[in-house]
């Protein structure tokens, strides 16, 4: 099977985690916070913004949760979004609107955003589709520009820029995954970014139950009864650890071999299908913008997608279409019924193998199979 993601994980990564297991202490500490402060260096702010999480869904339902929302409040997205990003506006007690995407870049421009404001809009949350950035520039203008807080789901962007500056660090909030479809792995994992010190403060505080201070191994002794414990606010532990801190840490230090390799596939994808009727490829990214080219997406003419996604199946090519419109979805909730081209890419958008393990003969076979499958329906 020429599988879909593939993390790429090995020698280093297994001798970072024996470190750890010779350290003897594999929870919440110093690996923990190195790894904080060498991706926030990564990203361009300071280590005390970031903080490691277990899962980038647990950094979207804090950074919703530290904007204190009320019921009424709405909180704008794309509709073609991850489902995790709704379900932690719902948490936080808001209600999702969607908006619509460019059909091309499945990626919302300013525009869309700002056509799904209200009066009674709290915050934004921007998706940046498969690693590419998208309009964000303009985004993060119209969200100062209107006082509404922006939240970056950068879930899949750990290495995407526009014009030098990484991607997360435009809004207010960002959050990136690292679970273990993604193109910086930990197993599970992820970061989250708070621009505002208080508000990073206490972000921290409930990542770990609410509490002030932490006591134990690794901790200052704050009083002689460092045990004794003081909680605001109750809070979940939703905190890293050193055991996947450490894969992160080299992965970190691996993510621009990870990028260039996935780059040189995106390539080779573009030269197999190009020229290919009834077949558009990804838009070539506009000038100053990087991406971390998590997703290859092609997208058919009306009708024919599923069936091609089956004939590729059969072949062991795994495809699939990410993310599913949600406003379709009940549980959501949703005023819009129709957002055109969220609807029109849904019904003709396929999501093709694409990692670091794919030698240049699976993208070959990819392509072919896709190219012969196109030119049967037409």
């Amino acid at each position: 099977m020429i599988h879909l993601f593939q993390p790429q994980t090995g020698d280093e990564e297994l001798a970072a985690v024996a470190e750890v297991f010779a350290d003897k202490w594999l929870g919440h500490g110093p690996r923990t916070k190195a790894f904080e402060a060498e991706f926030a260096a990564h990203v361009g702010v300071d280590a005390e913004h970031m903080i490691f999480l277990n899962s980038g869904t647990a950094g979207l339902f804090l950074a919703l949760e530290c904007l204190d929302l009320e019921e009424g409040d709405e909180v704008v997205l794309p509709s073609l979004s991850f489902l995790a990003a709704a379900n932690a506006i719902l948490a936080a007690g808001a209600r999702p609107v969607f908006c619509d995407v460019d059909p091309r870049t499945l990626n919302p421009d300013a525009a869309h955003i700002e056509a799904a404001l209200t009066e009674r809009t709290k915050a934004v949350v921007v998706l940046h589709y498969g690693g590419y950035p998208g309009d964000i520039e303009a985004v993060a203008a119209l969200c100062r520009d209107r006082g509404v807080p922006l939240v970056e789901d950068a879930a899949c962007s750990a290495g995407s820029r526009v014009n030098g500056r990484t991607v997360g660090s435009f809004g207010d909030l960002a959050m990136w995954s690292f679970d273990a479809m993604k193109v910086l792995v930990t197993g599970d994992g992820g970061m989250l970014y708070v621009r505002d010190r208080e508000r990073a403060d206490r972000a921290r505080r409930l990542a770990y139950h609410g509490l002030v201070q932490s006591s134990g191994i690794g901790h200052a002794k704050v009083s002689h009864r460092w045990w004794e414990m003081e909680v605001p606010e109750i809070g979940r532990r939703v905190i890293g650890n050193d055991m996947t801190a450490a894969i992160g840490r080299v992965q970190l230090r691996r993510l621009p071999e990870f990028v260039a390799r996935r780059r040189e596939i995106v390539e080779l994808y573009d030269r197999e299908l190009a020229g290919t009727e009834g077949l558009l490829t990804p838009p070539p990214l506009p000038a100053g913008h990087e991406s971390t080219y998590y997703f290859y997406w092609v997208q058919f003419e009306e009708g024919i997608r599923d069936e091609i996604a089956s004939e590729l199946l059969a072949a062991d090519i795994y495809t699939t279409f990410r993310y599913a419109p949600l406003h379709k979805v009940a549980a959501y909730r949703s005023e819009s019924r129709v957002l055109p081209s969220s609807d029109h890419a849904a019904g003709r958008t396929l999501c093709l193998p694409l990692h670091p393990g794919l030698s240049d003969d699976d993208v070959r076979t990819v392509a072919t199979t896709l190219r012969k499958a196109v030119a049967a329906r037409r």
